[in-house]
């Protein structure tokens, strides 16, 4: 396999932007806007270029190469801690019980109350893997890739972690969810909000969103029966993080009422399996592993193979190669 996960570069923009483009809508992560992904990709390289650990603001962007076409096929986020430039927002689902003395009835109603308690936690987004590529793992390698990044550079990470999954988009390219909720209070389409909210952010909802709760009784069926669960697409993205360890809070987006996910930082499985050790030897054979090595912009991941040790790791020929790596080298590995 010649697929390795890098740090995305300025020039990567047009590859980004094509794939952008590929992704249905309601993916704020990766708009299909060349100035947006330019913001982005220069964001990226500021927080790549910063050596102190000190915990900020910071968006970490990373790509899967081809490195035998030299051709970027899929993309993935980090953000070290969200809601610090503009409010992050959630909807929380609860309950609300009320019991009448006078008809010896009890009444429960579910409501979304608008909250900002995710703030401050770390988020893994923006995943996408170009359609001609969605086999061999190559998903996987994407997202497990940040989880080991985040390992090797702890400290400028939170110690909670999550990640918002699109929620249902219609074939039209609109959210039921938005149409009968936050639609009805901005004058605007879900399309317009999305595109809005991927280039200005968010704080467009603090000064125009009602705070009171939502009672979802007072929905229709059809925005009820969407909330909390995902796009058709990103199944396979939840059963990967519940994998991980994630978990679905009764959190969702305030946009197309998506779950969103959660997890300890250090609970992680990627993250409390991976080790470090020094490359004693490189040799053919070996278990299947995620591998990564570098600091920063010296990032570099792939899928290989490795037989563990007590005193160092031997990888096979092909990670050894991708990787850049010898005999003396730390590499991270987790278990594939």
């Amino acid at each position: 396999m010649t697929f390795i996960i890098r740090p995305a570069r300025a020039d990567d923009l047009q590859h980004l932007y094509e794939m952008a483009k590929l992704t249905g809508g309601g993916f704020t992560n990766l708009p299909p806007e060349k100035p947006a992904l330019k913001t982005k990709l220069e964001r990226s390289a500021e927080a790549f270029a910063r050596t102190d650990d000190a915990k900020k603001d910071e968006l970490f962007v990373l790509v899967l190469e081809n490195t035998a076409t030299q051709e970027v096929r899929g993309t993935c986020q980090i953000f070290t801690q969200v809601g610090q430039r503009w409010p992050f927002y959630s909807y929380r689902m609860g309950t609300v019980t009320k019991h009448s003395e006078a008809l010896n009835r009890t009444f429960r109603a579910e409501i979304l109350n608008l909250v900002n308690d995710l703030e401050g936690a770390s988020e893994v987004g923006g995943l996408f893997l170009h359609p001609g590529e969605r086999a061999g793992g190559l998903g996987m390698l994407l997202a497990r890739s940040r989880y080991l990044f985040i390992a090797m550079h702890r400290a400028r990470f939170a110690d909670r972690i999550l990640a918002e999954l699109r929620g249902v988009i219609d074939e039209a390219g609109g959210s039921p969810f938005w149409d009968g909720v936050a639609g009805r209070f901005f004058g605007m389409s879900f399309q317009q909000a999305d595109e809005f909210n991927a280039i200005h952010g968010n704080q467009f909802i603090a000064d125009l969103m009602p705070r009171h709760p939502v009672y979802t009784a007072m929905l229709t069926e059809h925005a009820r029966s969407v909330i909390g669960v995902p796009h058709p697409s990103g199944r396979a993205a939840m059963r990967m993080l519940e994998h991980e360890g994630f978990a679905f809070e009764n959190y969702i987006d305030i946009f197309d009422g998506g779950p969103t996910m959660t997890a300890r930082t250090d609970h992680v499985m990627t993250i409390r399996d991976c080790r470090t050790q020094p490359v004693a030897d490189i040799a053919p054979g070996g278990d299947a592993s995620i591998i990564a090595r570098g600091t920063l912009a010296d990032f570099r991941a792939c899928h290989g193979r490795v037989t563990r040790g007590d005193d160092g790791v031997t990888l096979d020929h092909t990670a050894a190669a991708l990787l850049e790596v010898g005999p003396g080298q730390d590499v991270c590995h987790a278990p594939r």
